[in-house]
């Protein structure tokens, strides 16, 4: 008579870390903080921010992950921000002088 096929002895189930899941809004920060220099000028960095805060919030209540990309969005938003309003003053005090010395130019 024929025995049958010994089977292999079962592995126990294996233990493994389980992360916190990221915030969303943190992802959608970092999103739009890189995505102002690139192809939203000045909205993906006041939505970076207003987002970067939003996730700031939520992960201090929940304890989620994430805390890092919602800072390096609010860095890079509020970065974006401080740079278009320094481009745009630019802007305005080189079209003041170019105006002004247009109005002033001796007539001849």
């Amino acid at each position: 008579m024929q025995q049958p096929p010994a089977y292999p002895p079962q592995q126990q189930p294996g233990y493994y870390a389980v992360g916190k899941p990221t915030n969303t809004l943190a992802i959608v920060s970092l999103i739009f903080g890189i995505g102002s220099y690139v192809v939203l000028p000045f909205i993906g960095g006041i939505v970076a921010v207003v987002t970067g805060h939003m996730a700031r919030g939520q992960i201090r209540r929940t304890g989620e992950g994430g805390g890092g990309m919602a800072l390096a969005g609010l860095i890079l938003g509020y970065a974006h921000i401080v740079l278009a309003l320094i481009t745009i003053a630019v802007i305005l005090v080189v079209v003041a002088i170019a105006g002004y010395s247009i109005f002033t130019a001796p007539q001849t």
